[in-house]
């Protein structure tokens, strides 16, 4: 992370939350400054590991580290949830849906997919519920995204035992939609208008209007073109996921069970 990037979300979360503001303890002496504190919950939420195992580095115990990282999420969801957590607004649906046409889907606002976190310190008890394909407990994150890598769209925290049809009916991907909150899309295809966007999704999902998905064995030519290209697009979201899994660590340690996000 730059430090530019990682001084700003300091400030902003001292600035929301006064529990990040340096204090003085009952002796007088100075208690640990906002950066001490960030630095502490980033690399918990980065690294994982015990809470106590930043004791001898940080000098800071492990009940401290477990309330600042509790805060420290918090504070961010308060701080950036309505920004970088949500569908996309009227004028950056256009942009999208502009781009997607270009590549030969008109109305396509995103691919969809599901990944699966790996939860190395997952408790024995919880083991079987967690534990899916990958013969290991996962975690799994729903996400949405577009050609530039934004995600629009995150839902995490069901067992890895679910597979993308489960997650989906739990999903609240098509909230919005559903109660006529979504921006109008408008779009044409072969001289027919439509007026529901839609997400290209792989062969496990449902037949609704709001997939599109490949075709399973093309056997014309026309069918085999499409599958090539909408395979390639659908690749955005894998792309995401990568990015997730180059710039994080792939595994997690100690999430809050059953939360979720959208």
């Amino acid at each position: 992370m730059r430090k530019s990037l990682f001084l700003r979300i300091v400030d902003e979360v001292s600035a929301r939350n006064s529990y990040f503001v340096q204090k003085r303890n009952a002796s007088g002496d100075k208690g640990f400054t906002p950066i001490h504190k960030c630095l502490v919950a980033m690399r918990m939420l980065a690294y994982g590991g015990s809470a106590d195992g930043l004791d001898d580095t940080y000098a800071m115990a492990e009940t401290t580290v477990i309330d600042t990282l509790f805060e420290f999420v918090e504070t961010v969801i308060d701080l950036y949830d309505k920004e970088y957590l949500r569908p996309p607004r009227a004028r950056e649906l256009e942009v999208i849906l502009r781009q997607n046409e270009a590549r030969g889907f008109p109305g396509m606002i995103g691919s969809i997919d599901c990944m699966h976190w790996q939860w190395e310190n997952c408790p024995s008890s919880w083991a079987g519920m967690y534990k899916g394909h990958k013969g290991k407990p996962t975690v799994i994150l729903e996400a949405v995204a577009t050609q530039d890598l934004r995600i629009w769209h995150a839902f995490f925290g069901l067992p890895g035992s679910h597979n993308d049809i489960n997650v989906l009916q739990r999903s609240p991907v098509f909230d919005e939609l559903a109660s006529g909150r979504t921006p109008e899309v408008e779009y044409w295809v072969n001289g027919n208008t439509y007026t529901m966007g839609y997400y290209l999704a792989d062969k496990i999902y449902p037949n609704w209007a709001t997939f599109v998905k490949t075709v399973s064995a093309p056997a014309s030519m026309k069918h085999k073109v499409f599958a090539s290209i909408q395979e390639s697009c659908r690749k955005d979201v894998k792309r995401a996921f990568g990015v997730l899994r180059k710039n994080s660590r792939s595994s997690i340690t100690q999430p809050r069970c059953g939360a979720t996000k959208n």
